[in-house]
């Protein structure tokens, strides 16, 4: 991070194949598409560029670039809600005898709640990498984990409730 703090491109171009995939895994998960993903990755990868300066150097990049990513995501996903008033399209019912749809079930977790669950079952990260990422303590961290938990359990066993 320092060389890209000095403007150094291929420094910027290491971190990119660094961790440009990892990135982009996530924003799929957040977003549901690959091309709003990648749009996602874009923004976050330009804003880490022109504010590497403001990068600490006590955090781990990792946890940098996912706190950038995951508001771009949470910003778009916002973007997204007040433009057709919910998240998601409707969901179509499942087919008879159609197994349950766990995107669907995930659409019906708070979106906070659902970026943690991504980053910490999915991503593997730890409460405090989450803390750090989405700007709340570990308690906040955990509660929120419990209440998607929680809510997407409820979906997937009692069907979705809409």
């Amino acid at each position: 991070m320092g060389r890209v703090v000095l403007g150094d491109e291929a420094a910027f171009g290491e971190l990119v194949g660094r961790y440009g995939g990892r990135l982009l895994g996530v924003a799929r998960r957040l977003l549901g598409s690959r091309a709003d993903a990648e749009d996602a990755v874009q923004r976050a990868l330009l804003q880490c560029y022109l504010g590497a300066g403001t990068y600490r150097s006590e955090w781990a990049v990792s946890t940098w670039l996912y706190r950038i990513l995951t508001n771009v995501c949470v910003d778009e996903l916002r973007r997204r809600k007040s433009r057709s008033g919910e998240i998601e399209p409707p969901a179509r019912p499942d087919p008879p005898g159609e197994h349950l749809d766990l995107r669907r079930a995930l659409h019906r977790v708070p979106t906070e709640a659902r970026v943690l669950l991504a980053l910490r079952y999915v991503d593997g990260l730890s409460y405090g990498e989450l803390a750090r990422i989405r700007g709340i303590s570990i308690n906040t961290v955990k509660s929120q984990l419990q209440r998607g938990k929680s809510l997407l359990k409820t979906a997937l066993t009692k069907g979705d409730p809409a």
